[in-house]
């Protein structure tokens, strides 16, 4: 019957495993251990474990395990392990597949932390990593070889918003028997059609659209029951990137009103954009669910045409013009989430991606003039005021 449910059903009721009160909140199962009835009970859990035989909460905890389990719901995936941040499963969903003198191919644009994990972790441990355009078909399959272990991208990248075709990737991933390893945060869960266009792996900052209110740190990789379980749980549960199970309720909480909360952020993002395109003092204004972006029919196909909730723009002056606005704006909020309920505004030149080197930031897009704007649920005509306001005085 729960796999006949719509999205924002699932969102609400899945994954649901009540105490013997019977409560209708989720519980917080706030513990660090479990106790057993006997050594021999003892001795038996730590053999294997079953889906309601907890041992640790490193290894598992049964509010977490409501969030993977209603996580992995919507997305359609067998199984789902919650981690303590976006960046603690990025590192999972890679270091729990690689050894030295394997091969993965990986887009180029990254977040900085992306980069670090592939290029100093991986490559130091004798990883061979490979960079490509993400947008370009020929240079991945020509860097793609016979024995590439994964392939890793961002579904759509931070911060300019190029979306790569997770489905022609994964199919030339997937002929050479390379795992698909999709970090999927812009598209948003609501969005996210991965696991039908052929992702193996999937993985998500839960800070942000999840939580989506600024509160808590939070992370999830999501896969078949026999990655989850057999490969990745192992190498977790020893490195200790467990997520707590009070963070685990808070984002059980985000998970019920997600839905509501992007389609809302998303609508008002192309608003926004339509508000700006065009204006004198913007060389770029990006959106993927707006025409005017380079891979609009692309996001027709993955997305349904929502282009999630982060628009980018290139303010005219560089980096001093970009500040003026930044400074003048009196809704969006200067921070380096995304998201939120609120909007804010990112300055990704000096503060997201202030770790790459300038000849990265240039062959990546990222200028001075740039600015990430994530929207929240403001009304889209006080956002729209408060930008040509500022904009004026940049």
């Amino acid at each position: 019957m729960t796999n006949d449910w719509k999205p924002r059903t699932k969102l609400v009721h899945g994954g649901i495993r009540r105490s013997q009160y019977n409560e209708v909140a989720e519980a917080i199962f706030m513990t660090q251990g479990f106790v057993y009835d006997s050594a021999e009970q003892a001795q038996e859990r730590f053999k294997k474990t079953g889906p309601d035989e907890f041992i640790y909460a490193r290894y598992g905890n049964p509010t977490v395990d409501m969030f993977e389990q209603r996580l992995a719901m919507l997305e359609g995936t067998e199984d789902a392990f919650a981690t303590a941040s976006g960046m603690a499963a990025v590192n999972g969903a890679l270091m729990c597949i690689a050894q030295a003198g394997d091969h993965i191919v990986a887009a180029k644009a990254l977040f900085g932390s992306c980069l670090y994990i592939l290029e100093k972790v991986l490559g130091r441990m004798g990883v061979e990593i490979t960079l490509v355009d993400g947008l370009d078909l020929e240079q991945w399959k020509a860097a793609i070889r016979p024995d590439t272990k994964a392939v890793f991208f961002e579904s759509t990248s931070n911060p300019t918003l190029e979306v790569i075709d997770i489905k022609a990737v994964a199919d030339l991933a997937h002929a050479v028997g390379a795992l698909v390893i999709v970090d999927n945060v812009f598209a948003t869960p609501v969005f996210s059609r991965a696991t039908e266009l052929g992702a193996d792996v999937i993985v998500y900052s839960a800070t942000k659209h999840i939580d989506g209110q600024g509160r808590a740190l939070g992370g999830v990789v999501l896969g078949t029951r026999e990655f989850v379980r057999e490969t990745l749980m192992p190498y977790l549960k020893h490195t200790g990137a467990a997520l707590s199970p009070f963070n685990a309720w808070l984002m059980l909480k985000g998970l019920e009103t997600m839905d509501l909360r992007v389609r809302a952020q998303s609508d008002a993002a192309l608003k926004v954009t339509e508000a700006l395109a065009g204006h004198p003092k913007l060389s770029r204004v990006i959106f993927p669910g707006h025409p005017s972006h380079a891979q609009y029919d692309l996001v027709q196909r993955q997305t349904g045409g929502k282009g999630g909730t982060v628009i980018a723009i290139e303010v005219e002056g560089g980096r001093e013009a970009a500040f003026r606005f930044l400074n003048a704006c009196e809704v969006g909020v200067i921070s380096n989430n995304l998201g939120d309920a609120k909007t804010i505004l990112t300055h990704p030149e000096t503060t997201t991606h202030s770790s790459l080197s300038d000849a990265q930031r240039e062959e990546l897009g990222i200028t001075p003039g740039l600015i990430r704007i994530s929207i929240g649920l403001e009304d889209s005509g006080d956002l729209i005021a408060d930008f040509l306001s500022a904009l004026d005085q940049a």
